[in-house]
């Protein structure tokens, strides 16, 4: 039936460099990336949390607005040989989830304030903010057709009624309502939620055979000539 909005970013602090046995004369930047970590750790994360989406996104969890840490990235490569250095540039990769209710304006203008509000608050911290990727919520609308259909198909197959739900991420609903306009439009498939880019995910030959028969029948349902 939908998803919520990601907004990929990217944060970099740049510093001065220094040599390593005085480091009061240089910039630590991965210090200043360091206090904008705690600083969404301890005032956006808690934020976060306490907002829910009226739409049914599964898991539970996934209903709330959140944040990951993608990348995080600073100094030089540990695998290289190490010189006695302050390092002035760090970066990293942030993955924020925001509800249909929030908008993508309003959860860009949040992140933007608690950046600068660190910057303020941090000697000599300066920053670069950077949109990796956008992409809006959608969600298929009420009454849809489709949406009928598999109710009536998916428990010819599995002999159970089916349950509407949300995705906890976003899928290719996105391209086909955003795009090519076609608002009715739901992700439907095989699969287990929680084993999503787990490193032994995979999916059960049953579920695949039972899924194929449900989009068979949808579309021969959706064309008539069930």
């Amino acid at each position: 039936m939908g998803h919520r909005g990601v907004y990929w970013f990217e944060v970099v602090t740049k510093g001065r460099t220094a040599h390593g046995c005085m480091p009061f004369l240089g910039v630590s930047a991965i210090e200043h990336i360091g206090e904008i970590l705690e600083a969404f750790r301890a005032e956006l994360l808690p934020a976060l949390a306490s907002r829910v989406t009226r739409m049914p996104v599964v898991p539970e969890g996934a209903r709330r607005a959140t944040l990951n840490v993608n990348a995080l990235v600073g100094g030089q490569p540990a695998q290289g040989i190490q010189t006695p250095c302050v390092a002035d540039r760090s970066h990293a990769i942030f993955d924020r989830r925001f509800l249909i209710e929030e908008g993508f304006e309003a959860a860009k203008a949040e992140i933007v304030e608690l950046l600068e509000r660190t910057a303020r608050r941090v000697p000599e911290m300066r920053f670069e903010l950077e949109d990796l990727m956008v992409v809006h919520p959608v969600q298929t609308p009420e009454g849809s057709p489709l949406v009928d259909s598999l109710k009536r198909t998916i428990p010819e197959v599995l002999g159970r009624q089916s349950a509407i739900i949300a995705s906890p991420g976003t899928y290719d609903q996105k391209h086909v309502a955003r795009i090519a306009g076609v608002e009715d439009c739901v992700g439907y498939g095989p699969g287990i939620l929680e084993l999503a880019h787990q490193p032994d995910e995979y999916c059960g030959i049953e579920d695949l055979v039972n899924a194929t028969k449900v989009l068979a029948l949808t579309t021969l349902d959706l064309a008539g000539t069930a």
